[in-house]
């Protein structure tokens, strides 16, 4: 079984550290420098704080599934999906930002069955640590597809 990743405190301050330095990155260069994260392509999305009311910005990578795109909810610890899903999941629209500028609003959704199969199988082909991440965690990793929102 692999090694689970590491859960001290430090590790969380330099994932968070790198998070803000990317979406610097990626918003100064539109998306030429932090588009991209071992070869997967990477989208900003924004998100609120539940329990703070403050507006996040989060990279993800993501599976472009035209019109929708497809992301994963895989960091958070082992037992217990990320904040931002939680956020994400309790707001009707929110926006990303792809590499070139270009923001779409989405509303979220969560993929089961079939469809989450089918796609958990291209996020894993474009990023291949998916499929290690999911072998030491008893938790199924939600597939969110965030559809093109109403204007």
């Amino acid at each position: 079984m692999p090694k689970p990743p590491p859960s001290t405190s430090r590790y969380w301050k330099f994932q968070r550290q790198f998070a803000r330095f990317n979406k610097f990155l990626f918003r100064k260069t539109r998306g030429r420098v932090g588009g991209t994260f071992l070869g997967a392509p990477v989208l900003l999305l924004d998100h609120v704080g539940r329990k703070t009311g403050q507006v996040r910005t989060n990279p993800l990578i993501y599976l472009d599934d035209a019109p929708r795109l497809v992301v994963v909810a895989s960091k958070g610890g082992t037992d217990a999906h990320p904040a931002w899903f939680h956020n994400l999941m309790a707001m009707a629209t929110t926006e990303v930002e792809l590499p070139g500028g270009e923001r779409r609003r989405v509303q979220p959704r969560v993929a089961d069955g079939d469809e989450r199969a089918a796609l958990w199988d291209r996020l894993v082909a474009i990023y291949r640590p998916y499929a290690n991440y999911a072998t030491y965690t008893e938790r199924q990793i939600p597939v969110i597809v965030l559809e093109p929102a109403s204007p």
